[in-house]
């Protein structure tokens, strides 16, 4: 905020909290005080209660002067802000209500950030490229740091931070925009990978780095980042890509100028691809014809937000102390476990951006795979692969010849240049090559600024085993992801601005089990279709969770329509009777289920080795989908019979299975004193 605005006293919010009379900040006192004027702020004018404040700045150990404290910041704030008001002040005024804070809005930074990037977009859709640019510019010029930086452990900000992070976002991506647009292409991949860090499931940005990358020449630069965007899509949410992106994905590939509106231009001072000569039909006067017929889009549209990161503080606090001591020269392996979707590959983003952040070189792969670099996944040798990932400078490293006679000693050279986070994800499915490489630097790196964090499914797998075992030695920290806590469930609604009863976050944690991508899925849908009868089932989910049916064997498959006919806790004798199966015949079968994570045991904790299996919601609303209405009766009326036959059964569970059997519900089982019928019990209990 300047004095171009010509307001006397200018509010701050998008960094550390901040008034200014002129260009001089005012001394706002401690945090407290500090947090109170965020707090009111963020009304707009509208009144806070004294309770309200209260519980907001302090939402736990709430010392028992908190009321007269809050008066006393008040009166002190008041002092600073209206030093020489007459009588009662007109900015930091109290009522009935509570107090409100009244401030001009054009007196905001917030409200100068919104303005300049409305003018931007306005100055874009006209062609008005330098202007767009300058309106860009002020508007992110005016961020000095976090939005409501002091507020961001405080619930009541969640909103507002969550709002103007996106709004942040758009901004950078309008910078991109304008950037390739004028032709400076190198800035614009800046700013789009510095997206894609940001936000790694923002398609908008994806599409924005491919475009950068193309128009630079550098088109198999831009198809890889397709790939990796498409993986990681795949591997964290069981998703394609939009049509839209592989629109341009195939776009690129035909150098379609048509779509993409900026052809890999000579001035770039790269060719189509190391190796390969440009096209000869790219004149200078084809390219300017192309770019004068399709332009870059400026407004893609709205694109949904990034699931918010919570429930992980814990491990992103022990990977920042491990950067810490890898930047003091002291090498530290870390290994992150957790099952599919449970955010490894969202932890290691946010690691990779405050490494990045503090000056660290960050490389990745993927399976063994270079994710940046020359080669990609074109190239399997493991040096080449890591060494591209390290170097980031589109070098070819296979052509390097020190590195041809020496590979670990460059890998070993690269490491010690400069602070550096070399992140190895899915670990398990890199090659045996790959493990060995890593064996051989945990041995030989012992005075290096570098931190090795390696991602896995399965702790268990054979080919990890070896290096896991060098690992453990080393003292390498392990971290296991587990399902997110009703709090963590709670929290994450909350980063999201949804204000839902508890009874409500307690429904969804209990439908997920805590997994981060179910719960993000579920939280596409609306409301009333999250939870209860109407509940819904989201498409990545039901596919993610047929997948792992279909992989069970038939009989397995057959217990589980049973089981879920039944409820959500196994009764293994009842599922053993009804289909005419030993117990030991039956377990199996759960073993297999369990193993496919469509069943889970809940042990005891008061009494080791004791417990019971369990078919969560999700499964089990899965399981029933599969089965037509006839199937689901037969079962029931199956289940009912076996029932009926017990002299402990449960009325109320005898009588649900004789309801949901509807017209197939056997006879005899609604009067138990009667022999049962000879025939249609002998049909029926066969469960098929």
């Amino acid at each position: 905020m300047n004095s171009r605005h010509g307001h006397a006293m200018r509010f701050g919010v998008l960094g550390p909290v901040e008034v200014l009379k002129g260009d001089v900040p005012l001394d706002l006192g401690p945090r407290q005080r500090r947090l109170l004027l965020v707090r009111l702020l963020l009304e707009d004018g509208r009144p806070v209660s004294q309770h309200t404040l209260c519980r907001d700045l302090w939402p736990t150990d709430r010392p028992t002067g908190a009321s007269s404290s809050v008066r006393a910041h008040i009166s002190r704030l008041r002092a600073v802000l209206d030093p020489v008001r007459q009588g009662r002040s007109t900015m930091l005024v109290s009522g009935p209500a509570g107090y409100a804070l009244k401030v001009p809005r054009e007196a905001r930074d917030t409200a100068l950030f919104e303005d300049s990037l409305g003018r931007a977009r306005e100055a874009l859709r006209n062609r008005q490229l330098t202007a767009a640019r300058a309106e860009v510019d002020a508007a992110l010029g005016l961020w000095r740091g976090e939005a409501l930086a002091e507020a961001a452990e405080h619930a009541f900000a969640t909103r507002e931070r969550t709002r103007l992070d996106g709004a942040l976002q758009d901004a950078r991506e309008l910078q991109a925009v304008i950037l390739v647009q004028q032709g400076e292409t190198e800035p614009a991949i800046d700013v789009a990978e510095g997206l894609v860090l940001k936000a790694p499931l923002r398609e908008t940005s994806w599409a924005l780095l491919m475009r950068a990358l193309y128009a630079a020449g550098r088109p198999v630069e831009a198809l890889r980042q397709y790939e990796r965007f498409r993986h990681m899509l795949a591997t964290e949410l069981g998703l394609d890509p939009s049509p839209q992106l592989r629109d341009l994905h195939t776009a690129i590939l035909r150098h379609d100028v048509g779509v993409l509106g900026t052809p890999p231009t000579a001035s770039s001072g790269t060719s189509l691809s190391p190796g390969l000569p440009s096209r000869p039909d790219f004149t200078a006067a084809s390219a300017a014809s192309a770019a004068s017929v399709a332009p870059l889009r400026p407004d893609p549209g709205p694109v949904p937000a990034t699931t918010p990161f919570v429930g992980r503080d814990e491990q992103t606090a022990q990977l920042v102390g491990l950067l810490s001591a890898a930047a003091a020269g002291r090498p530290q392996w870390a290994v992150v476990n957790g099952e599919q979707g449970y955010g490894k590959t969202r932890l290691v983003e946010e690691l990779s951006a405050r490494a990045a952040a503090a000056g660290f070189t960050v490389a990745r792969t993927k399976g063994g795979q270079a994710l940046s670099g020359n080669r990609g996944v074109f190239q399997t040798c493991p040096t080449v692969q890591l060494l591209d990932a390290l170097r980031q400078d589109g070098t070819d490293s296979a052509q390097d010849e020190v590195a041809q006679k020496d590979p670990l000693g460059t890998v070993v050279h690269e490491l010690t240049q400069a602070p550096t986070l070399c992140v190895v994800d899915d670990l398990d499915q890199a090659p045996q090559g790959f493990h060995r490489l890593l064996r051989r630097l945990a041995k030989v790196v012992r005075e290096a600024p570098v931190l090795f964090v390696c991602t896995l499914r399965n702790p268990d797998a054979p080919v990890s085993s070896m290096l896991l075992a060098d690992l453990a030695l080393l003292g390498a920290t392990w971290l296991t992801l587990e399902p997110l806590t009703a709090d963590g469930v709670a929290e994450l609604l909350a980063a999201r601005g949804e204000d839902v009863p508890p009874e409500e976050v307690a429904a969804l944690h209990r439908r997920t089990e805590g997994h981060p991508f179910a719960l993000a899925e579920l939280l596409k849908l609306p409301p009333g279709r999250r939870t209860g009868p109407q509940a819904g089932i989201p498409a990545a989910v039901r596919n993610v969770l047929h997948a792992r049916l279909v992989e069970l064997p038939d009989p397995a498959r057959t217990m589980l329509t049973y089981a879920a006919a039944d409820g959500e806790w196994l009764d293994v004798g009842l599922l053993a009777d009804v289909q005419g199966l030993a117990p030991d015949e039956l377990l199996p079968l759960i073993d297999a289920a369990v193993t496919a994570r469509v069943l889970v045991w809940d042990g005891d904790p008061a009494v080791g080795g004791t417990g019971r299996y369990r078919l969560p919601e999700l499964p089990r609303d899965v399981v029933l989908s599969t089965q037509t209405p006839s199937s689901r009766q037969l079962r029931h009326a199956a289940l009912a019979r076996e029932l009926a036959g017990r002299s402990d059964t449960d009325p109320a569970r005898l009588e649900r299975h004789l309801r949901a059997a509807g017209p197939m519900a056997p006879a005899p089982a609604r009067a138990p004193a009667a022999a049962p019928a000879p025939s249609r019990p002998s049909a029926l209990g066969q469960g098929h």
